[in-house]
């Protein structure tokens, strides 16, 4: 019986074989690159906001704690929105006629909240405490970013799980003392890891194999 396929067929075939793998690869490639991308996440893009509040100005500038405005971080599991009194306790004496902060001076007089946009917002299946990481000796500056710097306020991570477990396969890497928790450009008193595990120790934190179980953060 004669041969149906040519000889070229089979270098044909391991061609287009081996040309599926390398293409399959780089399609995954691709997708995990943008899946990981600003783009995706959107880190480090600056929100717009009714009011162009100024973390730069207000941090940077004239040294707010963070916990002048966001006054429940440390007992609740969400920082809060500060109510617009709290804006008021300054901008009642200056910056009165400021076509900027009028939609300020509206919430304040109709008693209606500012409709700010949120610029971290984890999934509905994720738990998250800030309570517990502050306590635990994780600083703002860890997850927020250098928001001293930042006119308009931008997500800093990319909040996906890998970012999440980096911290929490090891801890120690970020921890500081607990009266250092909002200073921005935090400068550790010596070697790191060596005052992180000293403080793991002391702030009781959970070893990797707690803090990387799923249900400590998906409950």
């Amino acid at each position: 019986m004669s041969q149906i396929f040519r000889h070229s067929t089979n270098t044909f075939s391991r061609i287009t074989i081996f040309g599926a793998v390398f293409f399959l690869g780089f399609v995954a490639w691709v997708v995990t690159e943008l899946s990981q991308s600003s783009y995706a996440t959107r880190a480090e893009q600056a929100r717009e906001q009714p009011v162009p509040f100024s973390h730069a100005h207000h941090v940077g500038g004239m040294g707010l704690d963070c916990r002048y405005c966001h006054t429940s971080v440390e007992n609740s599991s969400f920082a809060g929105i500060p109510p617009t009194k709290t804006c008021m306790n300054c901008h009642s004496q200056i910056w009165l006629s400021s076509p900027t902060l009028e939609p300020v001076r509206a919430s304040y007089r109709t008693n209606e909240s500012i409709a700010w946009t949120r610029v971290y917002d984890l999934p509905d299946f994720v738990y998250f405490n800030h309570s517990i990481h502050v306590n635990k000796g994780v600083g703002c500056e860890s997850c927020h970013g250098r928001v001293d710097r930042m006119p308009l306020t931008w997500q800093q991570a990319s909040l996906q799980m890998e970012w999440c477990l980096d911290c929490h396969r090891a801890p120690e890497k970020v921890l500081r003392p607990r009266e250092f928790i909002t200073t921005m450009g935090y400068q550790p008193a010596g070697e790191q890891e060596e005052i992180g595990l000293r403080l793991k120790r002391e702030y009781n934190v959970k070893d990797a194999r707690a803090l990387t179980s799923c249900n400590t953060c998906h409950r």
